[in-house]
């Protein structure tokens, strides 16, 4: 069966897409720690991030920095935090999230609730600041 995220890819389960090309996805966690919290996917549904071969771990880690250095013109942030974390989606992913504070990647916290209108807005913008 496949991943929820391989359902994103497919346009099968809406969200709100960053950036895709051929071989790599991305799109902003609909539960994110701050704005602007990104997953970034490969389009290769393998279950752990460490499973994948070398040539996919590289082009994600490449294709994510493209993502992070959009997110960075529109959200204010010092940095963009990279967390490889969960168990809950079997398929490899990358979270980039703004940083302002360490606890700004404290998984723990509260989940923001913000408005589809908001979130489209970020992922507009985001989009359209990256250079891939």
């Amino acid at each position: 069966m496949a991943s929820v995220f391989t359902k994103i890819i497919n346009g099968e389960i809406p969200c709100y897409k960053i950036a895709e090309d051929e071989r790599y996805f991305a799109f902003l966690d609909i539960q994110p720690l701050v704005e602007g919290h990104t997953l970034v996917v490969p389009k290769q549904e393998v279950d752990y991030i460490y499973d994948l071969d070398d040539e996919t771990l590289a082009g994600l880690h490449v294709f994510a920095k493209k993502v992070a250095k959009g997110i960075e013109k529109i959200v204010p942030c010092k940095r963009i935090a990279v967390s490889v974390i969960g168990l809950e989606v079997p398929h490899a992913h990358v979270h980039l999230i703004p940083l302002n504070a360490m606890k700004d990647v404290n998984f723990a916290n509260a989940k923001l609730q913000l408005p589809k209108e908001r979130m489209q807005q970020l992922a507009s913008e985001i989009s359209k600041a990256i250079i891939l």
